[in-house]
């Protein structure tokens, strides 16, 4: 039987005269002359690295928290066989903490002239692009005394997209857009509602909606139903600014202010109305307008994957001035951003004016958990501190939105949990009270 690797190398060594082994000078040379020579077959039949062709294919996008599999074939065009370890390097934030070295080394053998298929799974953990970095192959000789090294660029991007956790809430909000819409028994009337059809009246039914022409034609009472408006216009406006970088819980604001954008998107394109997205600090960081309803989600995912918090103070001037151009008519404006005093009794609060005189206004905040648990720690010096500066800043953000709602503007208070379904109730409201 043929031996091979290591084993052929102590075979050969065997077979040298019993003199060239005894520690003496010509001993020492002729085992490293035999060393030498065993590297250097190995070496040379070790599977060229430079030659090796690789190509990817796969997951091109990922919802964060999810897996994406990106597949890397090696094909090995030489006469030789290569055994190789291969390491497919992506940055550190495509993997869970600690899982990196697993997921994005392999073992891998290609007879010569042959393809093979490597799968790395990413997880990634934050948003935005992740572009592959080098893949480094080590192709070892029959005995695996040296090896052979070199990288190759092999280009892929993969894009994180927000979760959109709040898609739970969807169905049932989608159940009463149904019943605002007269799709069932609960009907509404409001300034903002239009006539839909007429049914028999029964008992419990506002008689002002009774048709008398109708009535008199059929001999039997008909009552009229309304549904709200469609094709209203509403431009959702994220602040990306230094305040949307605070973590509340285990993401920034900005992420819990995503997620109830892309809620309320879902439910006002299902409600036949246009929505459009303005991200804003200093200068639009992302806009995305007048989109059809199928391509409107989906638009809105792509564009909010690479936003990222800007450490700058928002320009309200500059904010105000972007959403009256982008929204010329009358319009629900939707702003997601901090309900912290100073930025907004400084800032947008002067400003008001210009935009409730043209459109409805809701502004949403994302108020942390932490703030009521704080409020009503005791037993300690500590706790008693805590608990009073935790009061202090909830009575701070009461009384500005107290200020806001004076404004006409309607204010959305929510920790990150609640936040999604607290702005499509109130989307839902002022639907259903014709106030869009």
């Amino acid at each position: 039987m043929a031996l091979t690797g290591r084993a052929a190398l102590l075979a050969a060594l065997g077979s040298l005269p019993v003199g060239l082994l005894e520690p003496s000078w010509t001993g020492l040379l002729a085992v490293n002359g035999a060393l030498g020579l065993a590297c250097a077959v190995d070496y040379a039949l070790a599977a060229p690295v430079r030659t090796l062709k690789l190509a990817r294919s796969g997951d091109t996008s990922v919802r964060l928290g999810e897996s994406a599999d990106v597949h890397l074939t090696v094909t090995n065009p030489s006469s030789r066989g290569l055994r190789a370890r291969v390491r497919d390097a992506w940055p550190p934030s495509s993997w869970q903490p600690g899982s990196e070295t697993a997921a994005s080394r392999h073992s891998l053998t290609v007879p010569a002239g042959e393809r093979r298929l490597l799968t790395t799974r990413l997880r990634p953990t934050r948003r935005g692009d992740r572009q592959a970095d080098r893949v480094t192959v080590r192709s070892y000789g029959p005995l695996g005394l040296l090896t052979r090294q070199g990288s190759h660029t092999v280009p892929w991007t993969v894009r994180v997209l927000p979760p959109f956790t709040s898609r739970k809430h969807l169905p049932s909000r989608l159940a009463r857009l149904r019943e605002l819409d007269g799709r069932t028994s609960v009907l509404t009337r409001g300034a903002g509602t239009e006539f839909d059809s007429l049914r028999d009246y029964v008992p419990g039914d506002d008689t002002r909606s009774i048709d008398w022409r109708a009535t008199a034609r059929q001999n039997r009472v008909a009552v009229r139903t309304w549904r709200p408006e469609r094709d209203r216009h509403i431009l959702i406006c994220l602040d990306t600014g230094r305040t949307s970088a605070g973590r509340v819980g285990d993401a920034p604001r900005l992420d819990s202010a995503m997620d109830a954008a892309l809620l309320l998107t879902a439910l006002a394109v299902r409600a036949g109305d246009r929505v459009d997205l303005l991200a804003h600090d200093r200068r639009p960081r992302a806009q995305v307008q007048a989109r059809s309803a199928a391509d409107t989600l989906p638009a809105f995912v792509n564009a909010m994957a690479g936003l990222e918090p800007e450490l700058v103070e928002t320009d309200p001037r500059t904010l105000v001035s972007t959403i009256l151009r982008s929204a010329p008519r009358r319009s629900l404006v939707v702003l997601l951003t901090s309900l912290d005093a100073a930025p907004v009794e400084e800032g947008l609060l002067p400003l008001l004016p210009r935009l409730t005189q043209r459109h409805t206004v809701v502004l949403a905040s994302v108020a942390d958990p932490n703030i009521a648990r704080m409020s009503a720690s005791r037993g300690s010096l500590d706790a008693v501190y805590e608990a009073a500066a935790a009061t202090q800043s909830r009575s701070q953000r009461r009384r500005t939105a107290e200020q806001l709602t004076r404004h006409g503007v309607h204010v959305v208070d929510a920790t990150p949990e609640t936040l999604a379904p607290t702005l499509a109730d109130t989307y839902l409201t002022l639907k259903a009270t014709g106030r869009l």
